[in-house]
């Protein structure tokens, strides 16, 4: 559909927030705004739906399908950035503000918690695309560099997962947020994505990692099983401190 006239063009942009004090608190504040040069051309979104089901020793038939729980929102966006088309003499610099969310912040270094800034990709009134989440994945191509090598085009390619701050205890698989339960890891398993199945909050992986003596979130074996503890009742002043 054309644009109204007299409409002025809305820019997209990514916030970058402070992440929560603490498990199933809202970002903290703002840390900065990427502004895109050029709004993006796609942009994809997805949603994972979990389902569980024994094998059935019956030929020709399968067993009635368990629901298990529904994964965070995915989106994936390219930022393209073009120092010929500005002042700046090289791309370096819009990479570099990119980098930040996929760091731990200062402050939660302080505290002694560790975790990345969490981000949201803002556009007019798009509402679907729009959710408070994590920087899971970037990745940067240069595509054309002055006589001195400095890069001055690349395509920053994003994907963002929803990270929820939803009230504790609504998650249909766990009931509670003070349940202990087991599971055994399946291929394409991850830490955020368990937080958010069972506290509804992505960035509480930190407690089933501290639980299971794991070290590298990226890397669980599948069929090994870990232990998803409770995190409700943990005093709030001691989570910040740690």
């Amino acid at each position: 559909m054309p644009p109204k006239p007299g409409a002025s063009l809305v820019k997209a942009r990514l916030v970058i927030m402070e992440p929560p004090a603490r498990v199933g608190a809202k970002p903290g504040a703002r840390m900065s705004t990427v502004q895109f040069q050029f709004n993006p051309g796609t942009l994809a979104l997805a949603k994972s739906v979990e389902w569980r089901r024994s094998p059935s020793r019956m030929a020709g038939q399968t067993s009635m399908p368990e629901f298990v729980g529904s994964g965070p929102r995915t989106l994936s966006v390219d930022v393209f950035l073009d120092a010929t088309a500005t002042h700046d003499n090289s791309v370096e610099a819009g990479v570099e503000k990119l980098m930040v969310a996929c760091v731990p912040t200062k402050k939660s270094i302080q505290k002694k918690t560790p975790a990345s800034p969490w981000v949201r990709f803002e556009w007019g009134t798009a509402k679907s695309v729009s959710f408070d989440g994590v920087l899971s994945s970037l990745s940067v191509a240069y595509s054309l560099f002055d006589v001195d090598g400095k890069p001055l085009r690349a395509t920053c390619s994003l994907s963002i997962e929803e990270a929820g701050h939803d009230t504790p205890g609504q998650n249909p698989t766990s009931g509670s947020r003070e349940a202990r339960r087991t599971h055994r890891v399946v291929a394409g398993d991850s830490l955020p994505q368990l937080a958010w199945r069972e506290y509804g909050d992505a960035t509480a992986w930190r407690v089933i990692a501290e639980a299971n003596g794991i070290d590298d979130p990226l890397v669980l074996v599948p069929g090994a099983e870990l232990l998803l503890p409770g995190v409700e009742g943990a005093d709030p002043e001691a989570e910040e401190a740690r």
